[in-house]
């Protein structure tokens, strides 16, 4: 059964996805199972739990796999998603036919084991952040299909979500703006033509088309690629009149270096394009 409080991580796309990945699994039945045990044969009591320190992420997903794949399947949620989680600690209580709960075992665990990933790496950075007033936000580099999910377990790791989609935010990028003859005539003609209420965010990488952001009112002005030092010079260049992000080769050991020297906003790809998937089993 499926907790209708967790149902926002359930979008008809992600209900397409889960189908996706039950066919992919299960096209052709579960073989094993079914040469061992007859249908009715149940088990009390199964466990989904950590095998190493994580932040949780994705429970929803495993109540509405179970759904899929058999409604007696009762699944008992323990822990919350964004809580932290040491090795043995039960997430996830599991109790229905042994066919079903041995059918639906991988494609659960897959889904929960990644997005707990990305919020545990997620956590990371936010933690190497703390007392700062930098905020940490994902990007646009998610896995293709499962961007909704990838950024909602950003969240649940402490993080902030950065535009969803490319309908989402004005961000005026490098190849805007060799496109458009400099930084400050794509700026201009962003803010002429933009719908009410986006602001205009522009990515530099040099302090001239630093100035050129500031001579066109850019609101947000995002530095690209700069070591620590230079973020500091260009904070204090720009003086209040824009808030500041930070993006490119940020990484745990400089993350904070980058939080000190002004940033308002660290985007970081690493959240959901390179978080491993952390060890979660199912025990029967």
């Amino acid at each position: 059964m499926v907790n209708t409080a967790t149902m926002e991580w359930i979008t008809p796309a992600v209900q397409a996805l889960l189908a996706l990945a039950l066919e992919e699994d299960l096209g052709r039945g579960d073989v094993t199972s079914e040469t061992i045990f007859e249908h009715d044969e149940t088990v009390r009591e199964g466990r989904i739990q950590a095998k190493a320190e994580l932040t949780l992420a994705g429970t929803a997903l495993v109540e509405a796999v179970f759904a899929r794949v058999d409604p007696r399947v009762l699944v008992r949620v323990l822990k919350a998603d964004g809580q932290r989680l040491r090795p043995k600690d039960v997430a996830i209580e599991l109790e229905g036919p042994v066919r079903s709960l041995l059918a639906g075992e991988r494609t659960a665990l897959n889904f929960l084991q990644r997005l707990s990933g990305v919020a545990t790496q997620t956590r990371s950075f936010v933690d190497a952040i703390a007392g700062t007033k930098a905020t940490i936000v994902d990007t646009r580099k998610t896995l293709p299909g499962w961007r909704h999910l990838d950024k909602r377990a950003v969240v649940a790791g402490g993080g902030r979500n950065h535009r969803v989609d490319l309908g989402s935010g004005i961000l005026i990028k490098d190849n805007h703006v060799a496109a458009a003859g400099g930084v400050r005539i794509a700026v201009e003609r962003a803010q002429t033509r933009a719908p009410h209420g986006l602001r205009v965010e522009v990515e530099v990488t040099t302090l001239a088309e630093l100035d050129e952001a500031l001579a066109a009112r850019a609101e947000i002005i995002l530095l690209d690629n700069m070591s620590p030092a230079q973020v500091k010079d260009a904070v204090a260049r720009i003086a209040g009149r824009a808030r500041v992000e930070i993006s490119g080769g940020v990484t745990l050991d400089t993350v904070r270096a980058y939080a000190e020297a002004g940033a308002d906003l660290i985007s970081v790809g690493a959240l959901t394009h390179s978080a491993p998937a952390v060890d979660l089993s199912l025990e029967l």
